[in-house]
């Protein structure tokens, strides 16, 4: 059923939404007369790279730096870039990927392969499923650029604050999903856009009502500080992105 809901309403929304993402494409190509598509290695189900398609939001070959994790005032990103990342739509061309079957509605962000080669046992489980457009993360961290700005290296800062929670939640979707779920979080995300305070109070409802932990609804609360913690499966909190 699941994959069935993702052929159907990612055609209609490619459908519906291919107007718009035409003038946003031209608009992107417009600023500095360059591809206005960005086309990424990440990692997919059973740990299977695959190509995700984005809007691109930043300069050509921003990605040559190594750095993965973006902050709010990242100067890789343009100024027509700046407007598109807020309002999430430079995630729109990511509905052919769902169509094609190697990314979900709903499931995992997908993440590079620098970042999954550092995961635990226990968060390697995360790829039995296919990775998604939203989930439970996507709202609880849609401020991700905001919690690493002027962080001297964000990318291990998203490692010590936001992979760990990041992941449990993950890991948490893994064990309790199904399509009425994902309808829910579908229809959470898109409130998100209106009021990110009431969704994380639907999202920690559904998440009680899924029999969730009071350490994940915490999570997904935002009530209390990020501080480093250690991913899942480990006690050790990250200390580099290099693998020992």
């Amino acid at each position: 059923m699941k994959r069935l809901f993702d052929i159907v309403f990612s055609l209609i929304g490619i459908l519906l939404t291919s107007p718009l993402l035409f003038i946003i494409l031209l608009i992107v190509w417009r600023e500095d007369k360059s591809n206005p598509l960005y086309i990424a290695n990440r990692v997919g189900i059973n740990g299977k790279e695959f190509k995700m398609f984005k809007v691109r939001t930043m300069i050509i070959n921003a990605d040559s730096n190594s750095v993965d994790s973006t902050s709010i005032n990242d100067p890789r990103i343009t100024q027509v870039g700046a407007f598109i990342r807020k309002y999430k739509v430079d995630e729109l061309p990511q509905l052919i990927n769902i169509f094609l079957g190697n990314m979900s509605f709903v499931g995992p962000r997908p993440s590079v392969k620098r970042d999954t080669d550092l995961y635990t046992k226990m968060e390697r489980n995360i790829f039995k499923i296919k990775p998604g457009l939203t989930d439970f993360a996507s709202i609880v961290f849609s401020d991700e650029s905001i919690i690493l700005s002027d962080a001297s290296d964000p990318d291990l800062k998203y490692h010590q604050l936001i992979r760990p929670r990041k992941n449990k939640l993950a890991l948490f979707y893994l064990m309790k999903n199904n399509l009425i779920m994902d309808i829910l979080l579908i229809l959470i995300t898109l409130f998100s856009l209106i009021s990110r305070k009431k969704s994380l109070k639907m999202l920690c409802y559904l998440l009680k009502r899924n029999g969730a932990s009071k350490e994940i609804i915490d999570i997904a609360s935002r009530k209390f500080p990020l501080v480093p913690e250690s991913p899942p499966g480990s006690d050790m909190i990250t200390k580099s992105r290099k693998i020992n």
